[in-house]
């Protein structure tokens, strides 16, 4: 039976909700989630497991050539100037009411950014359901300030540790996965033998659907909030028991779209960010890596991809590398 036909078959989200919900796992106070899964030991056998030394960035581009077109808030990121080498060499650089001695110049830079307009990581005060977010906090305590509870500062220095990529289409012979395709938990696990390797716990997942290499390709056009292949909501029990710590995806939202549930919007957010505390990571860019680990013929390696500590936000934009 397919995912839309289980899911017109009884609707699960409550079933989900009480079923996988990790609230008060880690303590009553915990803003952290499934990064609680990543051990110093993990981190630091992550590490010792480094072979090659290659490093491979994670990360799209800060620029105006991004994936966003300004619905609901979110904009590619702007970057301007306030000292250029111009100013420099028209002699117009001041420190105070005096020129630098000894002709130094310097340049520097201001950006405006939609936190998640990027390769982000969500934080836990990222999704509501009926009034709360994960371990039971008030929605109401995310305000116009930022949030009391659950902000991204929590995740600093967390998501580091070790990661497996899954390659969903190399996997399948396929370029790119196309829009509306649901990832099964059957196919992540074909994905891992395929590979050759196992999810274990506090592993960092990261998916690969190569949406961003069809952009590449055809352009972003319908990327942000568009139609996109995706992990099914019925995957939640496979992350679930494995617990695993994190998943990034290539995509905008790691779940299919268009979703699985009748009259829902991303429903697997809401099971696995309110409830399990799972950490979502979007916009991730693995196609570079995706060669390299073809070509390494090595699956895991070391990621450190912890968010920036803006307080009280509801999403950040890493610096993600892995190091093979």
């Amino acid at each position: 039976m397919s995912s839309r036909a289980r899911a017109a078959a009884g609707d699960p989200l409550d079933e989900y909700i009480a079923r996988y919900s990790n609230w008060g796992r880690w303590g009553a106070s915990d803003e952290c989630g499934t990064a609680n899964f990543i051990t110093r030991v993990d981190v630091r056998n992550a590490c010792r497991a480094v072979e090659s030394g290659i490093v491979v960035s994670l990360g799209l581009g800060m620029d105006q050539n991004g994936p966003q077109s300004g619905a609901n808030g979110r904009f590619n990121c702007l970057r301007y100037s306030t000292a250029t080498g111009t100013d420099h060499a028209a002699g117009g650089q001041l420190w105070g009411d005096h020129p630098f001695p000894r002709k130094m110049g310097y340049a520097d830079d201001v950006a405006v950014f939609a936190l998640q307009s990027s390769t982000h990581w969500d934080a836990l005060s990222h999704i509501f359901h009926d009034g709360r977010m994960y371990n039971g906090a008030p929605a109401a305590v995310v305000t116009a300030t930022g949030s009391q509870k659950n902000g991204v500062e929590h995740l600093a220095g967390r998501l580091v540790g070790r990661a497996v990529l899954l390659d969903i289409p190399r996997t399948k012979g396929l370029p790119w996965l196309e829009d509306g395709y649901p990832i099964t938990a059957a196919d992540l696990d074909e994905a891992a033998s395929t590979a050759g390797v196992e999810i274990r716990e506090g592993d960092i997942v990261l998916l690969r659907t190569g949406h961003i290499a069809r952009c590449r390709q055809m352009g972003w056009q319908g990327y942000a909030g568009g139609g996109a292949p995706g992990l099914s909501f019925f995957t939640l029990p496979w992350l679930y028991e494995r617990k695993v710590a994190a998943v990034a995806s290539d995509t905008w939202g790691v779940e299919v779209r268009p979703n699985e549930l009748p009259d829902s919007f991303q429903p697997f957010h809401i099971v696995a960010v309110v409830y399990m505390g799972l950490l979502l990571g979007e916009m991730f860019d693995l196609d570079r890596l995706a060669e390299i680990c073809a070509t390494e013929r090595r699956h895991t390696f070391f990621v450190a991809a912890s968010p920036l500590a803006f307080t009280g936000a509801a999403g950040a934009p890493p610096g993600p590398v892995a190091i093979l």
